[in-house]
């Protein structure tokens, strides 16, 4: 069975209004839809890098104690955090190896090559 929630621990965690520290998260697989939405939003029209923002409010299930992750709740989050989870939602979701078709023209998940210039 494909699994589709993956549990998380933020590294410093979300310090909510009340001073509550949430640290413990379930993250979701995207669905195409969850990438395309954001770029309707006008927020992202006028800075394209608040897709992030946005896509993490759409898959993030669950952090903490809070009865909703919105774009506000990732906006808080400390940097570690934020790059932490863009990282992870990459990882889930395969977006880390570039692909490559084979001869057959088959697209297959292997790394285009095994050295990284990076």
């Amino acid at each position: 069975m494909l699994q589709t929630e993956f549990e998380f621990t933020l590294p410093k965690g979300y310090l909510d209004s009340e001073g509550n520290l949430h640290r413990k998260g379930l993250m979701r697989l995207a669905k195409a839809m969850d990438e395309i939405a954001p770029m309707k939003d006008p927020r992202v029209k006028s800075n394209p890098a608040y897709a992030t923002i946005i896509i993490l409010a759409r898959v993030i299930a669950r952090l903490g104690a809070l009865d909703e992750v919105t774009p506000t709740v990732i906006e808080d989050l400390f940097a570690a955090d934020l790059n932490y989870l863009h990282k992870f939602y990459r990882e889930i979701n395969d977006l880390e190896n570039p692909m490559k078709s084979n001869v057959n023209g088959v697209i297959t998940n292997q790394p285009l090559s095994t050295s990284s210039s990076i």
